[in-house]
């Protein structure tokens, strides 16, 4: 079987009971635009281009368990951003609602959950 002619990135998707909230959350986060909404799905964009992120309303969604813990709904994938000012990435994340992990594995790095619970990174180059 032949590769397709063209295979592209265009966003990751993230479950959420309330696509919405999160979707907003992440734009003032990154401070992307929203370029759709619709009930059950949002998307956002970034301006210089490239993927973006969507967010779509999964009723069933289970907040998952980080780190790591037999029995529990277990992260599927995280997402990391690269920030000139640790702390200062991590004061802001906080104010706009994200939780910083108990655990943290890194002194470069913050892990953190947003407000739907899926774990992210804030992490400076060493």
């Amino acid at each position: 079987m032949a590769a397709p002619e063209r295979l592209s990135l265009t966003g990751t998707v993230l479950d959420a009971p309330e696509p919405r909230e999160l979707a907003e959350f992440y734009r003032r986060l990154l401070g992307w635009t929203v370029v759709t909404e619709e009930p059950d799905w949002v998307k956002l964009a970034a301006p210089e281009g490239g993927p973006g992120l969507a967010f779509q309303r999964e009723r069933q969604y289970v907040r998952p368990s980080w780190p790591a813990a037999a029995g529990h709904q277990q992260m599927m994938l995280h997402l990391d951003f690269e920030v000139a000012e640790l702390e200062e990435a991590v004061s802001f994340a906080i104010g706009l609602g994200a939780v910083q992990a108990d655990h943290q594995p890194q002194e470069d790095t913050r892990v953190l959950f947003d407000p739907a619970g899926h774990p992210f990174c804030l992490w400076i180059p060493t």
